[in-house]
């Protein structure tokens, strides 16, 4: 069902000033950076061993990601779980009694398919759900 961490959600106020700790004092690869319109963010991925760091800038005030630094300020907003046959994996969750924030798969940065279970049905923690084109089962 899930094979791995695909990546760990971090919210930014910028990514212009938030880049050189990880790109210049970390040294993690810069994978990319993307905006996300659907989503009002602007997100940066980088390369740390086997797991991506997604850190993700608000480019609106209506931006889920700019509602939670206001009430949380930067950090980590959620772990991404890479999964096969996504649509499945939210069957399965609903079938468990996993509350789900996305009741169906949408599309998320670099192509990915991604559902969002909701934090108070895991302990606090949002996951997402992330399946990537090519992922195998």
């Amino acid at each position: 069902m899930i094979k791995k961490v695909d990546h760990i959600g971090i919210a930014v106020k910028s990514l212009d000033e938030t880049l050189p700790f990880y790109t210049e004092v970390l040294k993690l690869s810069l994978l990319g950076v993307e905006e996300v319109e659907s989503q009002k963010v602007k997100v940066a991925f980088l390369q740390a061993g086997e797991t991506k760091l997604e850190l993700l800038e608000p480019t609106s005030v209506e931006s889920s990601i700019a509602t939670f630094i206001e009430k949380r300020g930067e950090g980590i907003h959620h772990v991404a779980l890479g999964v096969t046959s996504i649509k499945e994996r939210i069957s399965e969750m609903k079938e468990k009694g996993i509350r789900m924030i996305d009741e169906a798969p949408r599309p998320g940065a670099g192509g990915a398919n991604i559902a969002f279970m909701h934090p108070k049905s895991a302990s606090g923690v949002l996951y997402e759900l992330c399946e990537k084109k090519g992922m195998k089962g």
